[in-house]
């Protein structure tokens, strides 16, 4: 049977190849954000043998979150793999960060993952496993200074990984937190970034190869919690 993926957070870049890995797989793919135009454009243009199926979701709305896994089992059945994908955050330091924006950035990367976690691993405990995946950065692990509610999120999100993990590995479901430290190479980047050099950006379809290897390791003994993701030409402590 094929699997059944849920991607939480999709757009242009990273997002957009990881659903065109998982359905190049053979999974029948499900996508989560905001804009609808670009995720039925987007699923109805997955590589076969895969099958892409849109699903409008606000990942800030906890009943809009249900609803839309409900959606996922009507068409594809339960789910097998997860992608916390999803990021938003002012890059705004502790005195101008209001507030609204600092739980805006809880909203999506912590609050949004919870639930997210929440239904697709209640599927997996039915099923016997499934795989769990967070997208971090650089500020799960340290922060950077200036953006406090962007690592406050992330750490939160790599806290609930690790505990997601300890709690349900024993019962096979993988759960594994990606370390982003780089740019990743998305439409619109190198112009944000004038003059720097092609090897500093890192490649959205390479990635979603490391992506695929996490789904596939079915080894409940040997699970990887954390990789880390980085180019190597700027400075990086995980080099």
């Amino acid at each position: 049977m094929p699997r059944t993926a849920v991607i939480a957070g999709v757009g242009p870049g990273l997002g957009a190849s990881l659903a065109r890995k998982f359905a190049a797989e053979g999974c029948q793919v499900a996508l989560f954000a905001r804009s609808a135009d670009y995720l039925e454009e987007l699923a109805a243009d997955l590589p076969d043998p895969g099958v892409g199926l849109a699903v409008q979701t606000d990942l800030t709305d906890v009943e809009g979150i249900r609803d839309g896994f409900e959606a996922v089992r009507e068409a594809f059945g339960p789910v097998d793999v997860l992608v916390n994908h999803a990021s938003a955050a002012s890059w705004t330091g502790l005195m101008d960060t209001s507030v609204e924006e600092f739980e805006q950035a809880w909203a999506v990367n912590g609050r949004g993952a919870f639930v997210c976690s929440q239904e697709a691993v209640g599927d997996m405990l039915a099923t016997g496993g499934g795989t769990v995946i967070f997208t971090g950065a650089t500020s799960a692990v340290r922060s950077l200074g200036g953006a406090i509610g962007f690592t406050a999120a992330k750490f939160a999100a790599r806290g609930m990984a690790m505990d997601i993990a300890q709690e349900f590995g024993s019962e096979g479901i993988h759960v594994a937190h990606v370390v982003i430290d780089g740019q990743i190479d998305s439409p619109g980047v190198r112009e944000r970034f004038p003059g720097r050099r092609d090897e500093t950006f890192l490649d959205p379809d390479e990635m979603a190869e490391t992506y695929w290897h996490l789904v596939e390791q079915d080894d409940v003994s040997t699970q990887p919690f954390e990789v880390h993701v980085t180019n190597g030409p700027q400075n990086s402590e995980f080099i």
